[in-house]
């Protein structure tokens, strides 16, 4: 692939593994991140810090409604835009002004920028809360999306965005669901994080509902491999990218006790307001199409974030 490939949302979770993995497989990787105070800024400039440390990694801070992205998308052979407001929860009330302008308002103006470009591929990260609450599982990407929450919907507009700016302007653009991604570098508002830390320190962990919901839980290093993958999808693809680990709630929280060697105290509260009962990730469209096959089971991974959490406790 001729030409650097620009990630969005870089210093993130999921974006810093995937500027890892771009840096390993010899790609010369442009940045951008605005480092928003979702979470603490050192945080991401530590998930940064060993690709900052390569000649082929440029990053720019700023948002992507101010910054000059003319500059930053010429000569992109592929633009990953994973940058977002993050977070159900938290998407309620006045803070979704806040959910518009960096999810939605932001890919409009990203998408007009790499047709002005010709950015040859645009892959975008996507989430199965567009899904909601469906009477079936498997979720299958055919079906009607319908969200419970305001980042569901400023979710799915952006995903609407991208099949507008494919169909009208002709640019290859992709989505793809993520559902429910753990690993090292997950940030500390997230279960996992937060319940690893809780049993570190001998705290109560709090769930929200009775622990019978279930999630499909996906590893970090197979969504990395699934956005990796998407370069090679048509124009316009809608898909999932799960991990093949759907278990209830509580399930989970027993398997990181093991993994943990610690048992779970658990403070139960109400369901919040956005969050669905079950989610489950059919990713045979992503298989045919891509080669997307998940490999991480659920307690190797567990392993890995109980690791990382461990040695950045004074941190997070």
């Amino acid at each position: 692939m001729s030409g650097h490939i620009v990630v969005t949302g870089c210093a993130g979770f999921i974006g810093s593994h995937l500027t890892d993995r771009l840096l390993a497989d010899g790609h010369t990787v442009v940045g951008i991140d605005s480092f928003e105070d979702y979470y603490p800024r050192a945080c991401k400039e530590a998930n940064l810090e060993g690709a900052l440390a390569n000649s082929a990694c440029t990053l720019h801070e700023a948002n992507i409604l101010d910054a000059d992205m003319s500059a930053i998308l010429g000569g992109a052979a592929c633009v990953y835009h994973l940058a977002a407001q993050a977070g159900v929860r938290a998407s309620w009330g006045s803070s979704f002004e806040v959910y518009t302008r960096n999810n939605v308002l932001a890919t409009q103006r990203l998408l007009e920028a790499c047709v002005a470009a010709a950015v040859p591929k645009l892959i975008y990260a996507s989430s199965s809360s567009v899904y909601g609450d469906q009477d079936e599982l498997p979720l299958r990407e055919d079906m009607v999306p319908r969200p419970r929450s305001p980042y569901g919907v400023t979710k799915l507009a952006g995903e609407h965005l991208c099949g507008l700016y494919c169909a009208n302007h002709g640019l290859d653009a992709v989505a793809l669901r993520f559902f429910t991604v753990y690993g090292p570098r997950q940030r500390p508002d997230m279960a996992f994080h937060k319940f690893i830390k809780g049993m570190l320190e001998d705290r109560e962990i709090v769930i929200y509902g009775d622990g019978a919901q279930t999630r499909d839980f996906t590893y970090v290093d197979d969504i990395v491999e699934g956005l990796v993958l998407a370069q090679g999808a048509p124009p316009g693809a809608v898909m999932n990218l799960g991990g093949g680990n759907r278990v209830s709630l509580a399930e989970a929280i027993a398997t990181l006790g093991e993994v943990m060697n610690v048992r779970p105290r658990l403070n139960v509260q109400h369901v919040e307001a956005g969050d669905v009962r079950d989610t489950w990730a059919d990713v045979s469209r992503a298989t045919e199409l891509t080669g997307y096959r998940p490999t991480t089971n659920l307690a190797s991974g567990m392993a890995q974030e109980c690791a990382w959490v461990a040695g950045k406790r004074s941190m997070i």
